[in-house]
């Protein structure tokens, strides 16, 4: 009995190691903070993604999901993806932009804690629902991702050298959109129903060529940034086709109703110039 009550605090210790990244992460990103801190910072908001991937693995693989664990990982996802990367783009682009950088940063802190909130309140509302095929909004910890992808592969690229200003506005641009991402109903794989198959197969082999093609043209560090975008555009694709079709589908339900109605319309006017005739109210005439 005290074992299994001991394999319920398993889960919940990953998640709570997740925490510790993320405010090491914020400790390190105080102060005044150079290119090697922030480096760190985002390293450490890497390593917290790998802890909050693995302590829902380790609840289903050992039967101790509860309501306590669920709470525990969307508080600890508040503090890791999104303060603390909040935090870190500010100290690493968007400090010189003065106030407006301090606001698109509260923003996607801000954005992540309400595409949490609203996720939490979908599970409650459909307990049953957590393995669907997609989420709904960009998930916080792939937005944090994107973050710490680009500081990561910059920093290696250009050899710990500080963001040049150029690049602030474009970086600004790019956390409002993730932001607005996370709080957007674009639908995003799950990935959760995929099965080894030829199509599987031929979608990892063009990530593997496209990776090799980037590495060796680029920098090997420009691969975490190529596969995040990546999942990026392919939820907008897929959302963007989506609409598409779906309007499509309205337009056709739309004019099938109009030939309906004016097919009905023919046939009452049909009956009108008939007359009253033997099978009518009226009399009829032989």
């Amino acid at each position: 009995m005290k074992l299994r009550k001991l394999m319920f605090v398993l889960p919940n210790l990953f998640t709570v190691t997740s925490i510790f990244c993320g405010f090491y992460a914020i400790t390190l990103c105080t102060g005044e903070a150079g290119p090697v801190q922030l480096y760190q910072a985002a390293l450490a908001i890497f390593f917290a993604m790998f802890f909050d991937g693995v302590d829902g693995r380790v609840a289903r693989l050992t039967k101790t999901q509860s309501d306590f664990g669920v709470q525990l990982d969307s508080l600890a996802d508040v503090v890791s993806f999104g303060a603390a990367p909040a935090l870190l783009v500010y100290k690493w682009a968007l400090a010189p932009l003065g106030f407006a950088g301090l606001f698109i940063s509260f923003a996607f802190a801000a954005c992540g804690a309400l595409r949490l909130a609203r996720f939490n309140v979908l599970a409650a509302r459909n307990p049953h629902g957590g393995g669907g095929r997609f989420f709904v909004g960009l998930p916080i910890p792939l937005a944090a991702g994107m973050l710490v992808s680009v500081i990561i592969s910059h920093h290696a690229a250009s050899r710990g050298a500080p963001l040049h200003e150029a690049a602030y506005v474009p970086v600004a641009v790019a956390v409002v959109g993730l932001s607005l991402l996370m709080v957007s109903t674009v639908r995003y794989r799950t990935f959760k129903d995929t099965h080894p198959s030829r199509k599987s197969a031929a979608v990892f082999t063009l990530m593997v060529v496209g990776g090799v093609a980037i590495a060796t043209q680029y920098h090997p560090a420009w691969l975490l940034v190529a596969f995040c975008g990546a999942y990026l555009a392919l939820g907008l694709v897929e959302s963007a086709v989506q609409v598409r079709t779906h309007l499509a589908a309205r337009k056709l339900a739309a004019g099938s109703a109009a030939v309906a109605t004016v097919i009905d319309d023919e046939d009452d006017d049909e009956e009108a110039e008939e007359g009253p005739g033997p099978g009518n109210d009226g009399p009829a005439f032989l």
